[in-house]
């Protein structure tokens, strides 16, 4: 560089800083502004939540936040509050029970631990296990949260702090007395019955946006799709296939990332992508009739788009990786893919129509299991449980197990890399859901029941409320989940003679009293029981039975494209089970929508309710939190209940293979592998640096070798370098069967 353009740099940042120091005082404003705004809401909030029939959900639509939020400036809403403590916590025993089932005092809180030293003998019992299944006096228990109140006598207790120093979430509680006990009914006139109509079918297209390859019913045509706007795919689709074309599926090329680097936050480029100018006569779609959805969705890397043209011209434009990954499939691969699919699924459900994403296909095609017959149990339907009982799940039962553990918990260098994942997993925790209006099992009432009665509770559908002790000298992985900081997110603790309180289904209570290395100390403060029946178990077995046929099919088959879409078509059954299980859970409702900035780039009035979400050079993006909908569908206890018993299984299982001398079912999971040994965790999928020999059986739930490198690695630290060490096993094994 020499001293004239050194000189002509000065200017240009001179510019630069003219240009910046407006827009600095202006967003200055802005945020002052804002302050001002964020604590009249606040105010105002506190003020609503002080009306005797105020609700979470009402307030969370009104205020544009999420109900959680509400819930934590107002404690005493429900479903989300959390009951109010006693004045104060009399010195009262509570009962703990052995496995054998005697009755014992129970040792102070502090103390609730296994045996204190690792050298400390255990009592012998039958099943391996010397944890302590306690149930906790109502007199005691003070990890509850109280509401916020002037005249309380005693504050509420301050939320357990994490090893690093953070505060934990505290999660909600069941109030009290009646008013909890007014929670345990169905949502009156809302049941899930059989539909009695078919879902239209929609004609479908696949467009590979980085070579224009479009393919359709038909034929195939490339296309010239310039930058792959919105306005430019439609033009071009348009002036080849049909209008009755009416869902166009991408399958590679995502053209809503393009000029992604312009924007911070990837949500951002898809945002504006979809909102680009359209071609003359096109809108976004408003409204598609009764059962159809409308608008667009923006997600970051499955969006999906939907506009029309007249009246009578509808189209989506989706993603594939709904589905499944592609993995370089050319779109002839990828339709005949959707064919195998159907054909499969067609023996299993007559009615079968395969709807814009596996979620809404799989709870389609649940509906039409309902029992209709007469006098058939549930033939009326099944019950949706209280708005505050699901609000209760929602807010206390994860979902996959996500966890990257790092060092020092493991070797800065480690001995190899290996992914086993459990094989469309799901299927094998779908026999037995609770069903009808569960009943409340309070620390009182279950320490008032035999020692049978009380297996028999931990190994029905059920959701528990307790208090963990993990035993001293504990070396391995964390059992159970336990609210982190930040809403929704989920860690697990393992430090030995650690103590904390959480929520957990029955599977992974049962798991954390009788894992095989030493059992951890539980002690019930509050639960829900369930009737068991079998909702899930027709439509899970009709989607494993096509699944086994789809992976049969890709075995066997002689063509090579049909070798490929088979394979694709087994893993969109997989989906079908793994997100229409989701669709369950029912969380609050978040709507999402855009509209055009007015003159000189003003930001027009959004809907009641909704907060702003993005912004770029010509819309805004919004969101809106609209609570918990009057569902038939909505059972998030079977979605709880089937996460729960994966989340267990991770662990221990019992595997499809036999072991030779004694014809038992052989164990696998994490736990059957050496401490700190586990990388990390992914859903179904353990990461390990210690050699992985089960036998794979083919059956849903089985552990399946995916990845391999039987040499020295690094041992990731981040999400990145996870990922990257995830394809580097998988092209490692794949190279090996070559």
């Amino acid at each position: 560089m020499d001293s004239k353009k050194y000189s002509a740099g000065l200017g240009e940042l001179r510019a630069v800083r003219d240009e910046l120091k407006p827009l600095e005082r202006e967003l200055t404003q802005l945020q002052a502004k804002i302050g001002k705004l964020h604590t009249s809401r606040t105010e105002k909030i506190r003020q609503l939540g002080e009306y005797a029939k105020a609700t979470s959900d009402r307030i969370a639509t009104a205020a544009g936040l999420s109900v959680i939020d509400i819930v934590a400036l107002v404690p005493s809403l429900a479903p989300q509050s959390a009951s109010e403590a006693p004045m104060g916590p009399p010195a009262t025993e509570s009962v703990a029970v052995d496995q054998l089932g005697a009755q014992v005092p129970a040792e102070p809180i502090k103390e609730l631990g296994a045996p204190t030293s690792a050298d400390e003998p255990r009592p012998a019992d039958p099943a391996g296990a010397v944890a302590r299944l306690g149930a906790a006096s109502t007199d005691t228990d003070t990890d509850r949260e109280e509401p916020a109140a002037s005249d309380q006598a005693v504050a509420a207790p301050a939320p357990a702090a994490t090893v690093s120093g953070e505060a934990e979430r505290v999660l909600p509680s069941i109030p009290e007395g009646g008013g909890g006990d007014s929670w345990f009914r169905a949502e009156p006139g809302l049941a899930s019955k059989r539909p009695n109509f078919k879902q239209a079918a929609r004609t479908m297209a696949f467009l590979d946006a980085a070579t224009g390859v479009l393919v359709w019913q038909g034929g195939t045509v490339r296309l010239d799709l310039g930058q792959a706007s919105v306005a430019e795919i439609l033009t071009a689709v348009y002036a080849e296939a049909p209008a009755t074309v009416e869902r166009i599926y991408v399958t590679a090329g995502d053209p809503w990332h393009r000029g992604s680097e312009r924007h911070e936050f990837l949500k951002d480029a898809v945002a504006a992508w979809l909102n680009g100018p359209l071609p003359e006569g096109w809108t976004v779609e408003s409204s598609r009739g009764k059962d159809r959805q409308a608008g667009h969705l923006v997600h970051p890397r499955n969006p999906v788009g939907r506009w029309q043209r007249g009246a009578d011209q509808h189209t989506e434009i989706r993603s594939v990786g709904e589905w499944f990954d592609p993995e370089g499939a050319d779109p002839a691969t990828v339709r005949a893919a959707f064919v195998e699919l159907w054909k499969a699924l067609r023996p299993h459900f007559e009615d079968v129509v395969l709807m814009g994403s596996p979620s809404q296909t799989g709870r389609d095609l649940w509906s039409r299991t309902i029992p209709t017959k007469a006098g058939a149990k549930w033939a009326d339907g099944f019950p949706v449980m209280s708005q505050e009982i699901r609000g209760l799940l929602h807010a206390t039962a994860g979902q996959g197990r996500t966890e990257l553990i790092t060092p020092p918990r493991v070797p800065e260098r480690v001995p190899g890399w290996y992914e086993v994942d459990r094989t469309f997993a799901y299927a094998k925790h779908t026999w037995a859901s609770g069903v009808g209006v569960p009943r409340r099992i309070t620390a009182a009432a279950f320490a008032a029941m035999t020692e049978k009665e009380q297996n028999n509770a931990l190994f029905a559908p059920s959701h528990w409320q307790v208090r963990v002790t993990i035993p001293k000298g504990w070396n391995h992985v964390g059992l159970l989940p336990a609210p982190a900081p930040g809403e929704r997110s989920w860690h697990y603790p393992y430090q030995g003679g650690r103590t904390f309180v959480t929520w957990a289904g029955g599977a992974e209570i049962n798991l954390a009293l009788r894992n095989p290395i030493a059992p951890w100390r539980i002690e019930i403060l509050d639960g829900l029981l369930w009737e068991s029946g079998d909702p899930l178990k027709s439509w899970s077995t009709k989607l494993r039975d096509a699944w086994q046929s789809l992976r049969a099919a890709a075995e066997l088959h002689g063509d090579e494209q049909q070798k490929q879409a088979c394979r694709l078509a087994s893993r969109a059954v997989r989906s079908i089970l793994l997100y229409g299980i989701g669709t369950f859970a029912q969380r609050p409702r978040i709507t999402t929508g855009s509209l055009e900035l007015g003159a000189g780039g003003a930001v027009p009035d959004l809907p009641d309710g909704a907060r702003l979400t993005g912004i770029t050079d010509t819309h805004v993006t919004w969101e809106r939190n609209q609570g918990f909908a009057r569902d038939q569908y909505a059972h998030p206890e079977w979605a709880a209940g089937v996460w729960s018993a994966a989340r267990a299984a991770l662990l221990s299982v019992s595997t499809s293979s036999k072991d030779p001398a004694t014809g038992k079912p052989l164990k696998a999971g994490a736990l059957h592998l050496p401490p700190g040994s586990i990388l990390a965790f992914r859903t179904d999928a353990i990461y390990t640096s210690a050699s992985v020999d089960w036998k794979y059986g083919g059956e849903p739930g089985d552990y399946l070798l995916k990845g391999r490198m039987p040499w020295e690695q690094t041992a990731p630290r981040t999400d990145e370098e996870f990922y990257c060490l995830q394809g580097l096993g998988r092209q490692a094994l794949e190279a090996e069967g070559m």
